[in-house]
């Protein structure tokens, strides 16, 4: 009777996964077919080896799931693994590992393109990839001898052996795909400059500059892009919190994974095994960042620049990437508090963020919301800082768009001098951003609203734009009539308290149209790598919730 039921539940959370895309399936026009792959790993101890079983979930596995891949129908694949849920108990490590394993074999093919696509746009420049396969080697090589040192002592390497694991697995499932399509596996490297994007953000611009002999001497430098905008609201009597986030980067990062894990962890520092988060091939976390965590904590981000480039002479390897500081916090922390704490540790001083971390447990809807509802965590080399801002967000809403908002580090990342010599959009209060939003937050009500506010874009008519097209919240750099290229805000995500609490979201892919503007196309910028990208992007949001039965 049970493997009865349980059989009855893969059957049902299946058609879920379907119907969940069907409504975009009959929209598209070019009437392409979706793949949904259903896999499970096993580990066979004896032969030190995974047994593999495509087009079947066993719940009995060590890891089981499915890969839909509907990324041409509604904007993004999806992708569900639970693991260590087997009648038969297994190492903690056994579980990441098969987990990865599974993951990479499912979504090999993603990850080659999605590679190809990401290489060009931080590779510039040859001559730093020596210096970057370096740097990345003795980080890793440092990490797992840590791991091995203080596995037994410390909780924070005990997990991130956990999660090397697991990127080991990741690298042999795709090894595995890649073998069976008589293909050449994805290097090492890859799989580290692939988890390793939003750190090589700021590590390859320094080790460029480390690798020129050159009597430069400004300490300032002009950034790119900002990254992101996140809006999180307290509706006036408390009766919901709502949560959005929309990416800003290269349209060529649009190969995007949906993700939802669920691991069973015997570990009892482990706070949570289960998180679902908006992600790409290949990637063990976020990058946006946008998770709801098991925890009942829901994590976002927006990155800041650091202008000030003498900070950046602090980078070393012997130190934990942000990739993995978001993981290992993400799991072991049960607070704010607790996340601020873990995170701070073993600073790398790259992909430097303001952390916004929202704990559902402090927030009664219609009566309270009580201190360490909102902790904001900010980064930058060298130093972590974090502050409760409850009280902030009582008042009604917390915008992030960035720029740093502790004072400390807004000045040492030299963000007071830029407002100085170029003006109010570096200003943390007066930026185009911080108006649009102070304007325009109280009209966020429900998730509808707040769907029009992560996507509003009306550089024409919107004195605060300035007739900009990325002076606004969700950036067209496409539009700009000098010098357009293919990025700016390219997706969105939205929350309320009632769905971060079952793991659900809606999410889109693609640039804004709202306001009339026109639907991204690849047909003008062809010279810029997009394989296996759509080549228009007119896609609606979609619900995104864990299907897979529970224990």
């Amino acid at each position: 009777m049970e493997k009865q039921s349980i059989r009855l539940c893969i059957l049902l959370s299946t058609l879920a996964i379907s119907l969940n895309s069907l409504d975009v399936i009959r929209r598209t026009s070019k009437g392409q077919s979706y793949q949904l792959q259903e896999a499970t790993v096993h580990w066979d101890a004896a032969q030190k080896s995974v047994i593999l079983k495509e087009g079947v979930m066993e719940t009995e596995g060590g890891a089981y799931g499915y890969f839909n891949d509907t990324l041409f129908q509604s904007g993004w694949g999806i992708l569900e693994i639970r693991a260590g849920y087997g009648e038969n108990t297994q190492e903690d490590e056994t579980t990441f590992f098969l987990a990865g394993y599974l993951e990479g074999y499912l979504t090999a093919g993603q990850m080659y393109s999605h590679y190809s696509n990401m290489y060009p746009q931080l590779i510039k420049d040859e001559k730093v990839l020596n210096p970057l396969k370096n740097f990345l080697s003795k980080q890793d090589q440092w990490a797992r001898e840590q791991v091995k040192v203080k596995r037994n002592s410390d909780p924070l390497w005990k997990h991130l052996g956990l999660i090397m694991a697991q990127l080991d697995g990741l690298h042999a499932g795709a090894a595995q795909w890649a073998k069976s399509k008589h293909m050449e596996p994805l290097s090492a490297f890859a799989v580290q400059f692939l988890n390793g994007v939003g750190d090589l953000l700021d590590l390859v611009p320094v080790l460029t500059h480390r690798s020129k002999s050159t009597t430069e001497t400004s300490t300032f430098r002009m950034p790119g892009m900002g990254h992101c905008t996140a809006l999180i609201k307290v509706l006036p009597g408390f009766e919901n919190l709502l949560l959005g986030h929309s990416s800003w980067y290269t349209y060529a990062a649009t190969m995007r994974i949906y993700k939802h894990w669920d691991f069973r962890v015997s570990d009892a520092h482990v706070a949570t095994g289960k998180m679902s988060f908006s992600s790409y091939p290949g990637f063990l976390m976020s990058l946006d960042d946008f998770y709801l965590l098991g925890s009942g904590l829901l994590m976002t981000q927006t990155s800041n620049s650091v202008f000030n480039v003498s900070l950046f002479s602090q980078l070393h390897p012997h130190s934990l990437l942000a990739w993995q500081r978001v993981r290992l916090a993400n799991s072991l922390a049960r607070s704010g508090e607790e996340w601020a704490q873990v995170f701070s540790k073993y600073n790398s001083g790259t992909y430097n963020s303001q952390y916004m971390v929202v704990d559902l447990s402090r927030v009664s809807l219609g009566h309270s919301i009580r201190n360490g509802a909102l902790t904001i965590v900010e980064q930058i080399p060298g130093k972590v800082m974090h502050s409760d801002q409850t009280r902030a967000l009582c008042r009604g809403y917390w915008p992030s768009y960035n720029i740093p908002f502790h004072t400390e580090l807004y000045n040492l990342s030299g963000y007071s001098v830029m407002w100085k010599r170029y003006g109010e959009d570096f200003s943390y209060d007066l930026c185009p951003r911080a108006k649009i939003l102070r304007r325009d937050q109280a009209k966020v009500s429900d998730l509808g609203s707040l769907k029009h506010m992560m996507r509003y874009n009306n550089y024409k008519r919107d004195p605060y734009s300035k007739g900009h097209p990325c002076k606004t919240i969700c950036c067209r750099n496409d539009l700009r009539p000098r010098r357009p290229h293919p990025g700016g805000c390219y997706d969105t995500k939205v929350t309320d308290y009632q769905m971060a609490l079952q793991l659900a979201a809606e999410a889109i892919n693609g640039p804004t149209t709202q306001g009339g503007l026109r639907p991204f196309s690849w047909q003008s910028f062809n010279l810029s790598t997009h394989h296996g990208l759509p080549h228009t992007y007119s896609f609606p949001f979609i619900t995104m919730r864990p299907t897979l039965c529970q224990p």
